[in-house]
């Protein structure tokens, strides 16, 4: 197949790897390249949040007929609506997000095995024919991911704001805290995970979290409740209720755990 991959950072430098050690013919475009992609059958556009619209929208007479677009961006509702909205000469338009990253970012940081195991979310509207659906399986199975889970754009929102965005906003406040600069030498695995995401792009992640605040805002209220709940019974000395507290937490790891 041959694909076009848009935007050479940490994610769009992985799917180009990844594509060139599966057999597929690449093409790989910068932000402002105008020309390469005509011929190719699927476009991946691995651009930051703001970007992914207007550079769709401003080479829409270039596409061909039959050229399937993804974009690969954390939110989909805002950038699915957006896209739907420009015409289209018969090229087709699915909204994508790998669930895969790293801490560091950078084309030198990418890849090729980035994908592997991982599970890649596409959310088609109904005008999608499911011939591109499987075409779209096929090619992200072929560069390593475990599965391809299609829902819609506002169900992606919803979960995306519990399973990444919440881990992101508590890494975040978990390192800000006074004590992380005396860490080194005290520290294990437990600290190391849940700081991993602490070093994220603040003005990339900062649009993900305006753009996804209606479904940001709820988890978070969960979550802090959830903390404040801990808090109450540890400063009363409530034993009881942290123990059920950490019983039910370890029941729904097992749970989820036994459920893959």
């Amino acid at each position: 197949m041959r694909v076009t991959i848009v935007g050479l950072g940490l994610i769009g430098g992985s799917f180009e790897k990844a594509s060139l050690k599966a057999g597929h013919e690449v093409v790989s475009c910068h932000h402002g390249d105008k020309t390469g992609f005509e011929d190719s059958e699927l476009i991946l556009v691995c651009l930051p949040p703001e970007s992914i619209v207007p550079w769709i929208d401003e080479r829409r007479s270039l596409f061909r007929p039959g050229t399937v677009i993804v974009d690969i961006c954390g939110i989909k509702r805002k950038i699915c609506q957006e896209v739907a909205a420009i015409p289209k000469n018969g090229w087709t338009f699915v909204g994508g997000h790998p669930m895969a990253g790293r801490e560091v970012s950078g084309y030198a940081n990418s890849k090729a095995d980035l994908f592997v195991g991982a599970s890649m979310i596409i959310t088609p509207d109904d005008s999608v024919p499911l011939s591109v659906i499987e075409m779209l399986k096929g090619y992200f199975e072929s560069v390593g991911f475990h599965r391809t889970v299609v829902t819609t754009p506002e169900n992606h929102d919803e979960m995306i704001a519990f399973t990444s965005q919440l881990c992101h906003v508590i890494a975040t406040a978990y390192a800000r805290d006074p004590k992380v600069v005396e860490a080194i030498g005290y520290s294990a695995g437990s600290y190391a995970n849940m700081t991993r995401v602490a070093t994220q792009n603040a003005d990339i992640w900062s649009a993900l979290y305006a753009s996804n605040r209606d479904a940001l805002v709820p988890v978070l209220d969960r979550f802090i409740a959830r903390l404040s709940d801990f808090r109450a019974a540890l400063a009363t000395d409530n034993v009881t209720a942290m123990k059920q507290m950490i019983d039910e937490g370890t029941a729904a790891k097992k749970h989820e755990l036994a459920s893959k």
